[in-house]
């Protein structure tokens, strides 16, 4: 029978593999899987489906745009006595970790007594007290007395829960150093003015 111009025809490769079993028996012709229909060609004077946008990699700026390094960190202050220094500091981590930053991304230092995770830690020994900074996975306190060996993170906070004024004035621009984003200090504004001038 001659085949109508508007009836599909059936190509042969349609049909899928044939199987050839053992023993030499035919076996029947597995059906082809129905898939999904390819795209039609576009139509002349219509656009066709839009291409996915290729991944792009960011292009190296000219060294007219490379912005300008940063250099000192956003500063926050919290007004805080003495005695309430490390629970401002605790809210502040808080805080910064409910809004999504990760703990490795935060450095705690305290001016006077130590924090109680560090004074835990290191009861441990000092080896397992730096184990736990240098795995850089969760928020890491430290005192004034061996800040200065703290890598830098992007969130710094310092609790001037005391120490001499020395002590203080030293470990701000140590901390002011180690942040890479923000620096919160949380204590007597007085105190830390008189320390650092009108700067924080």
């Amino acid at each position: 029978m001659p085949l109508i111009p508007e009836e599909p025809q059936i190509h042969e490769s349609a049909q899928g593999p044939r199987a050839t079993p053992a023993g030499g028996r035919t076996a029947p012709t597995p059906r082809p899987v129905p898939g999904p229909r390819p795209a039609a060609p576009p139509r002349p004077g219509r656009p066709g489906p839009r291409p996915l946008p290729a991944q792009r990699t960011p292009r190296e700026p000219a060294k007219s745009e490379q912005p300008a390094p940063s250099v000192n960190p956003q500063i926050q202050l919290i007004p805080a006595s003495v005695e309430g220094a490390l629970d401002a500091a605790e809210e502040a981590v808080d805080l910064l970790l409910d809004s999504g930053r990760v703990p490795g991304d935060v450095l705690v230092i305290t001016t006077g007594e130590p924090h109680p995770w560090a004074a835990h830690e290191m009861s441990f020994g000092e080896t397992a007290y730096w184990a736990q900074h240098d795995a850089g996975d969760d928020v890491f306190y430290a005192d004034a007395s061996v800040a200065s060996r703290a890598a830098a993170r992007p969130v710094v906070v310092v609790a001037v829960n005391g120490g001499a004024d020395e002590s203080v004035a030293t470990v701000l621009p140590l901390a002011m150093g180690r942040a890479g984003a923000l620096l919160i200090v949380c204590g007597d504004p007085k105190q830390i003015d008189s320390v650092l001038g009108a700067g924080v």
